[in-house]
């Protein structure tokens, strides 16, 4: 797990960095003295959080509430001498509250018992990034296009979320300064071709959905980053970064649509702290 803990008594984090190296001895663990220090290194959703709640300069009940603006379903677990602010950390929705001093015991009883879960590698063979650049990877490792444009079809098909695509919506927005001619229609039809033999190269051969000339992507063998942050998925919308799709055109309608969702998001659960 990617675990930080904060404390301003280095006695403390020393004694946590010993329990979790060994209740968690294949995971990333950062410690910090310095609560702002601490939120300054914020650089990619934390599982877990163990604050201590009364520390100078920043307080553990707001840099709480900072980290979960940022990560949603970061599970905090408060680290305090003092019962008196349980209600707050009730009011944060905390995973967990210890009462010093603590023992390896109570530690590895909170991490059995955390209120959420980072989702592991899916099953799905085929994951799709859209948030940044566009990758695609099929049980974790990269796929290499023969061509860039039949990547670029594929992640019109993904943008469009499995709803069926004509010949002409395909050109007008992969060849958008080509004719609609029989040219270009055979162009795409080769990409087609490419992507179809791409993926059945790797195992994957019920990708696509062909209907009466159009196509469409299988939802259902995909692990999309995007398709999750419409499901309301919490960390695939802590995931998200301002960016989608960054080396496609077509893809800024759908970028403004979910800075949109993303503002009304944060707008929402800003109001409920």
């Amino acid at each position: 797990m990617y675990i930080i803990g904060v404390d301003d008594k280095k006695p403390i984090t020393v004694m946590l960095e010993r329990i979790l190296a060994k209740l968690d001895p294949g995971g990333e663990h950062r410690f910090y003295n310095d609560p702002v220090k601490a939120l300054e290194d914020l650089d990619k959703p934390i599982e877990t959080a163990f604050l201590d709640i009364e520390m100078p300069g920043l307080d553990g009940i707001e840099l709480a509430k900072r980290i979960i603006k940022r990560y949603p379903i970061c599970n905090i677990i408060f680290l305090t001498g003092y019962s008196e602010y349980m209600p707050s950390a009730f009011d944060l929705h905390a995973s967990g509250y210890i009462l010093k001093p603590f023992s390896e015991k109570k530690i590895e009883d909170a991490l059995a018992h955390l209120r959420y879960h980072i989702p592991s590698v899916d099953l799905r063979p085929v994951t799709i990034q859209c948030f940044g650049s566009f990758e695609v990877f099929v049980k974790g490792e990269p796929v290499k296009f023969k061509r860039q444009k039949s990547k670029e079809i594929f992640a019109y098909l993904i943008d469009r979320r499995g709803a069926l695509c004509s010949m002409d919506m395909m050109i007008g927005n992969i060849e958008p300064d080509r004719p609609n001619d029989e040219t270009t229609r055979s162009k795409i039809r080769v990409y087609l071709g490419d992507l179809i033999f791409t993926f059945f190269k790797l195992g994957i051969d019920k990708l696509l959905i062909k209907s009466n000339g159009t196509f469409a992507v299988n939802r259902q063998i995909l692990n999309c980053d995007y398709y999750r942050f419409l499901e309301g998925d919490p960390y695939a919308i802590s995931l998200y970064a301002g960016e989608y799709m960054t080396q496609y055109s077509f893809a800024e309608e759908t970028r403004g649509f979910l800075e949109m969702k993303y503002y009304d998001e944060q707008t929402s659960r800003t109001t409920n702290l």
